[in-house]
């Protein structure tokens, strides 16, 4: 009996059952992540078609991880607890995820993750960037913006404190070092202001970090500004400048005193940019990070702005 049943693992249509499934595309954030969830596919596909050569099973489990399962790993998806959900502003929520003890997540400033989420049987994974501090003991947080016919929002929406969701990661390419720059210019567009959060609290959490900063936010309106509360208590350091953009406000009469001066009206183009290369108190680096058509814009004003492609990095 034995002998048959290895017979039987060992025939095509057995194995065509281990065959890994080829991704769907609503299962690739988009985001350039390496190893993305195509990666994996064809790492497990070679895995499986060396092990049917072969006819060795044992060749499908890959090598074993030697890593904490509570750990995050870019390869494999590790569930977090939630811990607390606040809504911030009427489609935008701040969700904070509960770490083992005092445990760090051990992400740079500025990296991102990879959030899975299964709505009506499909899977679908998107990109998001903790805007907790990188030596946060604990847990972590994520800005998170719903749309009203998106898959992950709708997802996103049914979270409960006490719920799991699951991540992977870290991925990103950009790693800030303390004094690596005169000046960083930062320019980001609603939810774009997440990784700028953690590398600005980064360089004023180090007395010993002098870069200067000058970060603007751009929004539709005054009242969809995140972390007003967050972004005034950075304005307070003396490297640290703060401004705004909104496109569908166009008088200062009705905001705090404390924007009057410090917001414009509109979109950020050509002539702002040009002028917030021109104040700025050191030679800048631009970190740049909002939709794909606002980067695009962005990185085209920087250029006419008298900026290198080097000067600058898109998130």
């Amino acid at each position: 009996m034995m002998g048959e049943r290895e017979e039987d693992d060992d025939t095509e249509e057995a194995w065509l059952q281990l065959r890994p499934m080829e991704p769907l595309p609503s299962q690739c954030c988009g985001s350039g992540c390496s190893p993305c969830v195509f990666d994996l596919y064809h790492r497990d596909l070679a895995r499986w078609e060396a092990a049917r050569a072969s006819k060795d099973r044992s060749l499908l489990r890959g090598p074993e991880s030697q890593s904490c399962p509570s750990k995050l790993n870019p390869e494999t998806f590790v569930a977090f607890c939630i811990s607390a959900v606040d809504r911030l502003t009427k489609d935008t929520y701040r969700v904070r995820f509960a770490l083992p003890g005092n445990s760090q997540l051990g992400l740079q400033p500025g990296q991102h993750l990879i959030l899975r989420g299964i709505v009506d049987d499909l899977e679908i994974q998107r990109a998001y960037t903790p805007i907790s501090p990188a030596n946060a003991e604990g847990y972590f947080e994520v800005l998170i913006k719903c749309y009203q016919m998106g898959l992950m929002s709708r997802y996103v929406e049914s979270w409960r404190a006490g719920d799991t969701a699951f991540w992977r990661g870290p991925f990103g390419d950009f790693f800030y070092k303390p004094n690596q720059y005169g000046e960083l210019l930062m320019l980001a567009a609603g939810t774009g202001l997440a990784p700028m959060v953690p590398i600005l609290q980064s360089i004023t959490d180090n007395e010993d970090d002098e870069t200067f900063v000058t970060l603007v936010g751009c929004f539709k309106t005054f009242e969809s500004i995140y972390l007003k509360t967050f972004l005034q208590e950075q304005a307070c350091f003396w490297n640290v400048r703060t401004f705004f953009v909104l496109s569908q406000e166009s008088s200062s009469e009705q905001l705090p005193w404390s924007y009057q001066e410090k917001t414009r009206f509109g979109r950020l183009g050509q002539d702002l940019i040009k002028e917030l290369v021109g104040c700025c108190r050191r030679k800048p680096f631009a970190l740049v990070c909002g939709s794909a058509e606002f980067n695009k814009d962005i990185a085209r004003c920087l250029l006419c702005a008298g900026l290198t492609e080097d000067s600058y990095f898109l998130f």
